[in-house]
């Protein structure tokens, strides 16, 4: 028998290159690949892919495998940006990095490593995969604070079959002392954040430039007008920042007596273009006790049992304890123990049952 033959996407970071590495010193016949998936804007001050490919191409050269550099911004601008921008403009949160996986690099890039002979193919995601009576379960990274499941929820029985996540059983610290040791020079790069299109630049000014504003009232719970928004697709629920008000002092008030607490969304009104804002982290309308969701997708490929998980609501929260409710046509609802914070509508809802990632859906709503 020949080695196996594993096609990894190489980002020019450190967590895809050790896995590369890895691959290789198990034996495997390894191919990189560098994927572009966002072209409209590459100058290199936000979207980094030249500097990535050569960091890429440069890491390829001293663990001593081929590299290839393949061009999906097509497929990402059809099957992620568009819907992307289709769910801003109707006011939900989306979560790009989730619908990235699931239709360029497990179902675009995929594709295209079979065609080039391709096993298996490899992510650099902390993630890991395991075989059970003839089922793959998607399981939590061993590093709790890199766990990128959330991330990968969507991911099918025909792709988990196909896929290795080499860095998953390790945690960070481990992952950048093996770099340093086998002299890979992308060692301390840091972690890139955001999603590609968007980088490091300011996401409203991003925005800008393919939705137009609609400015509109900012009220508050009692219905005063604290000032005026950009538009409703430029803000999600809980968010602080950039909302462009103080604090509002009543004549007569004493001073310290809280009025200048900080300021949250906490509710967009699409029909009359309104943005309603609270003070205080754990005001009432922040907190929900359960949520309903859509389009779900189940790593086993059909929904799990009613009864009680662990799901996340957004990524790098804590597992909270819940009941899980199915419905027709790929939508469930979930009830939660303890209020949930900020449960913004097109987020992903993500199952556990312990360290085993069941999938999730899209949030459609949340109620107290």
């Amino acid at each position: 028998m020949g080695k196996q033959r594993v096609v990894v996407g190489l980002s020019g970071g450190v967590d895809s290159s050790v896995s590369a590495w890895l691959l290789k010193q198990q034996g495997c016949e390894v191919v990189g690949i560098f994927m572009k998936n966002w072209e409209d804007d590459d100058d290199g001050e936000y979207c980094s892919s030249n500097a990535d490919f050569v960091d890429a191409a440069a890491v390829a050269d001293v663990i001593g495998i081929e590299i290839e550099h393949v061009n999906f911004a097509a497929e990402y601008k059809d099957r992620v940006f568009a819907e992307f921008l289709r769910e801003i403009q109707a006011g939900r949160t989306p979560n790009p990095d989730v619908l990235c996986n699931a239709e360029i690099k497990f179902k675009a890039f995929l594709d295209h490593a079979m065609r080039l002979g391709a096993e298996k193919i490899a992510t650099g995601h902390y993630a890991r995969v395991r075989e059970r009576g003839g089922r793959f379960e998607l399981l939590k990274g061993l590093d709790p604070s890199k766990d990128q499941s959330y991330f990968l929820h969507r991911l099918t029985q025909a792709q988990l079959a196909k896929t290795l996540f080499p860095v998953g059983e390790l945690h960070k610290t481990e992952v950048r002392r093996i770099a340093a040791e086998i002299g890979l020079p992308n060692a301390k790069k840091k972690d890139s954040t955001g999603i590609c299109f968007i980088g490091e630049r300011p996401f409203r000014e991003f925005l800008n430039r393919y939705i137009a504003r609609e400015p509109g009232p900012i009220k508050d719970e009692r219905g005063r007008v604290l000032g005026r928004h950009q538009g409703l697709s430029f803000y999600t629920l809980g968010q602080r920042q950039g909302l462009g008000i103080g604090g509002v002092k009543e004549k007569g008030a004493p001073r310290g007596g809280g009025e200048h607490a900080p300021w949250f969304v906490a509710r967009k009104d699409m029909a009359a273009n309104t943005l309603w804002v609270v003070q205080g982290h754990d005001h009432p309308w922040l907190q929900s006790l359960a949520l309903a969701a859509g389009d779900a997708s189940w790593t086993a490929g059909a929904p799990p049992a009613p009864g009680a998980y662990a799901s996340k609501t957004r990524y790098r929260q804590a597992d909270a304890p819940c009941r899980l409710a199915p419905g027709e046509d790929g939508a469930f609802t979930l009830s939660f123990d303890a209020p949930q914070w900020a449960v913004t509508p097109g987020q992903s809802a993500v199952l556990y049952d312990g360290e085993v990632c069941l999938g999730g859906g899209v949030i459609s709503g949340a109620s107290a």
